[in-house]
């Protein structure tokens, strides 16, 4: 009961720094149309970043293809007092592989790919192993490439390159026949990235901006360069030995930009989940597969396919999301296809155990859900008829 108390305290205070004080920088869209919802979910992802002493964040969340709340909340860099935006760039983690994921349903679409190709006719100085891998292998995670060692999940090389990086695992044994069981790790998308750029001649930054990023309107998704300046990109924080937030270790994600790391935000996201449900850059019968199951042996339906992982929720509504921790970063996305919905979040912090508050923030949004009482949004609030603005021009 106590510890209960003092929960509410703290996001007592935290509610009163965000609607007390109008000089303080909100960032943040909202369509007045869903207000009682917002101030419902937004006090979910509050007190979700007060219970895990989070820097900074961003939220969004969509209905029939349109933003109807996006928000920066809390600091970008403790050290500088700066402030997180819309705009700020996350570590996103295994979310990256969504978006490899449609470079890759592109380069089938227009033939330079093929799912049942071998590895090596793309990629001819990758080794041949006992059991014939096909490129799908890779993007459904049965290839029976092991797993990473904790040394590699947390390799501190500096200026090691996509393919450098295979040569943690590419002399090694398959530990299963391709295609008997799915074992998600990064190694595998990021032997997609390397056959992606044998198979075109291109780097796998140029296939991202001219597949990805510039194609779909992301503004603020790019891989994550630790040598260079990235506008708007946030600082990192982890936990030390007794749980104590401090700057996170350095980390150069290059090497595996294909499977978990690329910076993003809630709002792109969002926008890019948007572009799965609604856009026609995927051709029909593409989008018609992006969610439907392989079989693995056994008839076994699988819950995981082209990097999303299929849900249903107590009231039976199919879910696709996915959700993405490393180093300074957290980060998730879901799609309600049917309520045609999208919720996402991104944090500046590594992920301990408790789960982005994205699911708790849909529910307020499902006309059986009653939204509880939530504090106000700021009082500019009143300023438009059917959306509200404030960025703290």
């Amino acid at each position: 009961m106590v510890r209960k108390f003092l929960l509410l305290s703290v996001v007592f205070a935290v509610l009163l720094s965000f609607t007390n004080c109008k000089k303080r920088n909100h960032d943040i869209f909202y369509d007045r149309k869903y207000i009682k919802e917002i101030k419902a979910a937004r006090k979910d992802a509050i007190f979700y970043m007060s219970r895990n002493t989070i820097p900074g964040a961003t939220f969004a969340i969509s209905k029939d293809g349109k933003i109807i709340y996006s928000e920066g909340l809390g600091l970008a860099s403790k050290d500088l007092n700066a402030l997180v935006t819309r705009k700020t760039k996350f570590r996103i983690g295994q979310l990256s592989e969504l978006f490899t994921n449609i470079i890759y349903q592109k380069l089938v679409e227009d033939g330079t790919l093929h799912p049942d190709s071998t590895i090596q006719h793309y990629y001819p100085d990758f080794p041949e192993k006992e059991f014939r891998m096909n490129v799908k292998d890779l993007v459904y995670h049965t290839s029976g490439i092991r797993m990473p060692k904790g040394e590699e999940t947390d390799w501190r090389g500096l200026n090691v390159s996509l393919e450098a990086g295979l040569e943690n695992f590419k002399n090694d044994s398959l530990e299963y026949p391709p295609g008997y069981y799915m074992v998600p790790n990064h190694f595998n998308y990021d032997l997609l990235g390397m056959v992606m750029e044998k198979a075109t001649g291109t780097s796998f930054l140029s296939l991202m901006k001219t597949y990805v990023t510039d194609t779909l309107g992301l503004e603020n998704t790019t891989p994550d360069n630790f040598f260079g300046t990235v506008e708007g990109r946030t600082q990192f924080y982890d936990h030390n030995f007794i749980s104590v937030v401090v700057n996170a270790t350095t980390r150069d994600l290059r090497y595996k930009m294909p499977s978990e790391g690329m910076l993003s935000n809630a709002e792109d996201l969002v926008k890019f989940g948007n572009a799965i449900l609604y856009s026609d850059y995927l051709e029909e019968k593409t989008k018609s597969k992006l969610f439907e199951p392989i079989t693995l042996p056994g008839n076994m339906p699988s819950q995981m396919v082209n990097g999303w992982i299929l849900l249903e929720d107590n009231q039976g509504r199919k879910i696709y999301g996915r959700s993405g921790s490393i180093t300074g970063g957290n980060a998730a996305l879901i799609i309600y296809p049917e309520e045609k919905m999208v919720v996402a979040a991104a944090t500046n912090l590594t992920s301990m155990s408790d789960d982005l508050p994205v699911f708790v923030m849909a529910n307020h949004f499902f006309p059986e859900e009653k939204a509880d009482e939530a504090a106000p949004l700021p009082a500019e609030e009143e300023s438009s008829e059917e959306t509200g603005s404030d960025a703290g021009n």
